[in-house]
């Protein structure tokens, strides 16, 4: 038991050699305002004077003091035993160097706070460690912090209260540490910075113990007796009252041990505290001190194992991972690094594709990674978009009327011309190869990335075989897109190639019909007044029928039922319904050739607006100018519109199974052609490539960081075993319980 603070101690100097604090270790942090007495605490402790003193701050950086009993639980060796006696000091950053005389250190200190933080009240939160080898100590381990300062002085920055209560906080919310709170007893304990500042991270007090400095000058006939007892601010650990050496007894160089006899005879005479010795005295309080820290060390040591394996794991691991130097090795061992490099880089790329390696972040809850990217992109993404792509998008109603009136040429025809209907869904085909070829660059761009993560630090270990490494797989990437690309392409002109109307889900001619007439039934105005025109759809066949009067019965052989009426000529106006199928041809005759032309191309007849007429001579009739460019812009007739509903029916029909067939295949095609090629020749690839004598030298050339790196983790894994080690010493593991 006596020797968990000296484990603590060794472990806070391994992990002082490493360079940081990356362990939460059981300490004492010593806290209070600037001449509270807290240095003079310590040193009472310690039995010597070793501290820096002055006016205003003394203690400008934080001082780690270790103390190790020399009587009890260590021998002492010759060496230690020299002329100067048998107390003696040691730093952390002086390996091997004793002090002897304590001026000594004190000196040492102030040349150590000064290279950092300056010689005029700068302060620094580098700290300074300091082991005493003493029989008239028990063991310890104290961190002497600077006192809480209001206003700044010399070079200390303007906001150097700020900085103070920054580093004190750093050190106190360790959860590992005992905060020990230093307030004058001469003044009003809730104005104390020290306790302040300990219940801002230990609010219950749970790991906070007060020490009460300045008893002796004290306002005659008042005492701190209430504070002692726990009633003012209380605290789980209590307060201890200690009497430090006079500003006189310094000046006068009176010894630390006689300080310590006066402050007995103190507390033993006095009225009020001979009545609560145990709460008193610095005896007391460095034996409460040493019972503490032993048995939080005791609480917390699993803990610290736990996190030094953890440590130790991850430091091996990375140790691991940068492997052998290769350096004096021959060609045998260099080749065989580089096929297992190549192999682990490969492994790694095909388990992210078939989803069987782990994030690196460990994010397979939060986000797709990997294969899993490449499938959203094929369902939602690229699927997505092409079903709610629309078939008529880029395709206008006056760009149909014109297709129709392009493949009629200068004859009326009696049906929709089938012609149109195949440039027409030829067009809109051809958009579908865009959206297939960047469905393939979003995965090509996935695949980019599942590249880069496959990198292992084997691989960054060598520059000339990394970047070799990613030129290779770059142009087989390219090479592996060429025929993906042309497969696509292929998918639109396999589909161009041949416009299948006999396909089993095509709507065909006469449902598109059949589609037109309801519409244009749906779409037309209720008979309001007899003889008003009305079409009316006419079965299976698809006739189309006028109802006249208010009868509104069906007529297919009066003269009144002709088609005559969506020509837009009068109601008596001759029609051509002479084959005894009159409802279905009428949609597409040219009722009577009248005004057959300047409905195509947007002309309206005799109107003023088109000069006719030259205005100079009315007597010469004149046509307008023809246009360069002629489309069907004019409002069209019911036949054209009927035209126009069958197409956008044909197509729209047409339209869908192709995309379904698109979405279908363009993943498979882009899966065989690229990712599963890829993957698939990648190992051989890179073998092929890069195994070869002539070059294997200059590719297996390491960083220049990488040895020390490697050196770096080989010197903090040895530290880390060491701890381990030390923390093994101890072998009950069983905490306290209170």
């Amino acid at each position: 038991m006596d020797q968990l603070i000296p484990v603590v101690n060794k472990l806070q100097d391994v992990f002082s050699a490493i360079g940081k604090q990356t362990l939460d270790l059981p300490q004492i942090t010593v806290v209070g305002s600037q001449s509270a007495g807290k240095s003079s605490v310590l040193e009472t402790i310690v039995g010597r004077d070793f501290l820096p003193r002055g006016s205003g701050i003394c203690t400008r950086r934080p001082l780690v003091l270790q103390l190790y009993c020399t009587g009890s639980g260590e021998t002492a060796t010759e060496e230690q035993h020299d002329t100067n006696g048998e107390e003696w000091g040691e730093f952390l950053h002086l390996p091997g160097q004793k002090f002897y005389d304590f001026s000594e250190i004190r000196a040492e200190i102030e040349r150590e706070t000064e290279r950092l933080s300056g010689k005029n009240k700068g302060i620094s939160n580098k700290s300074i460690n300091l082991k005493i080898f003493s029989p008239y100590v028990l063991n310890l381990t104290l961190v002497d912090l600077p006192g809480i300062t209001k206003v700044p002085t010399g070079d200390q920055p303007e906001d150097v209260e700020q900085q103070i209560l920054s580093m004190c906080l750093e050190f106190i919310s360790n959860p590992n540490a005992i905060i020990l709170a230093v307030s004058a007893a001469n003044q009003d304990l809730v104005n104390s910075e020290g306790i302040k500042l300990a219940r801002s991270v230990d609010p219950d007090g749970l790991r906070t113990i007060g020490v009460l400095t300045k008893v002796d000058i004290m306002d005659h006939g008042t005492d701190c007796t209430d504070v002692l007892n726990n009633q003012v601010i209380p605290l789980r650990r209590g307060y201890i009252a200690v009497v430090n050496r006079s500003q006189k007894d310094i000046m006068e160089n009176l010894p630390i041990r006689t300080g310590l006899v006066k402050e007995s005879k103190f507390f033993q005479t006095h009225p009020k505290y001979r009545n609560m010795l145990a709460k008193c005295g610095t005896a007391n309080l460095a034996r409460t001190l040493n019972q503490m820290l032993m048995h939080h060390i005791r609480d917390c040591l699993p803990e610290i194992k736990a996190r030094i394996n953890k440590m130790l794991h991850d430091v091996s691991s990375k140790l691991a991972s940068l492997g052998e130097s290769l350096d004096d090795q021959g060609t045998s061992a260099k080749s065989a690094a580089l096929l297992k490099i190549v192999a682990h880089f490969a492994n790694n790329f095909s388990n992210k594709v078939d989803g069987k390696g782990s994030s690196e972040v460990n994010n397979e809850m939060t986000e797709l990674y990997g294969g899993a990217r490449i499938s959203y992109i094929f369902t939602e993404t690229f699927g997505k978009r092409l079903k709610t792509l629309d078939p008529f998008e880029g395709l206008t109603d006056e760009d149909i009327r014109t297709a129709i009136a392009n493949a009629n040429g200068t004859r009326p025809s009696l049906f929709v011309p089938e012609i149109s209907f195949d440039l027409l869904v030829r067009k809109q085909i051809a958009r579908l190869e865009q959206p297939g070829l960047d469905c393939l660059d979003k995965v090509q761009e996935e695949m980019l990335k599942m590249v880069q993560q496959s990198e292992t630090l084997d691989l960054t270990r060598f520059p000339d075989l990394r970047d070799r490494t990613f030129e290779i797989v770059s142009q087989l990437l390219r090479n592996c897109m060429l025929p993906a690309q042309q497969m696509i392409s292929n998918l639109i002109q396999i589909e161009l190639a041949y416009i299948n109307t006999s396909h089993p889900d095509f709507v065909g001619g006469k449902a598109a019909v059949a589609a037109a007439q309801q519409s244009r039934k749906l779409q037309q105005a209720p008979p309001g007044q007899a003889g008003q025109p009305r079409i009316a759809p006419g079965g299976g066949s698809g006739a189309a029928e006028a109802g006249g009067g208010s009868s509104g019965g069906p007529s297919t052989n009066h003269p009144t039922s002709s088609i005559a009426p969506f020509s837009g000529s009068s109601a008596g106006a001759p029609t051509a319904a002479s084959d005894g199928n009159s409802g279905f041809f009428g949609f597409f005759q040219s009722p009577s050739g009248k005004g057959q032309a300047s409905r195509a191309f947007g002309s309206t007849g005799s109107s003023g607006n088109n000069n006719y007429s030259d205005a100079n001579d009315v007597s010469v009739v004149r046509l307008a100018q023809v246009p360069e460019r002629m489309r069907c812009t004019s409002a069209p007739s019911d036949k054209e519109r009927v035209e126009t509903e069958i197409i956008k029916t044909l197509i729209s029909s047409y339209f869908d199974i192709v995309k379904k067939n698109f979405m279908d295949l363009v993943p498979k095609a882009i899966m065989h052609f690229l990712v599963l090629s890829f993957k698939g020749s990648l190992q051989n690839e890179l073998v092929g490539q890069l195994y070869k004598e002539q070059v294997m030298a200059d590719l297996m050339r390491e960083t220049d960081d990488i040895a020390s790196k490697r050196k770096a983790f080989s010197e903090m894994r040895d530290l880390l075993r060491s701890a381990l080690d030390i923390v093994n010493e101890v072998r009950d593991f069983q905490p306290v319980h209170h």
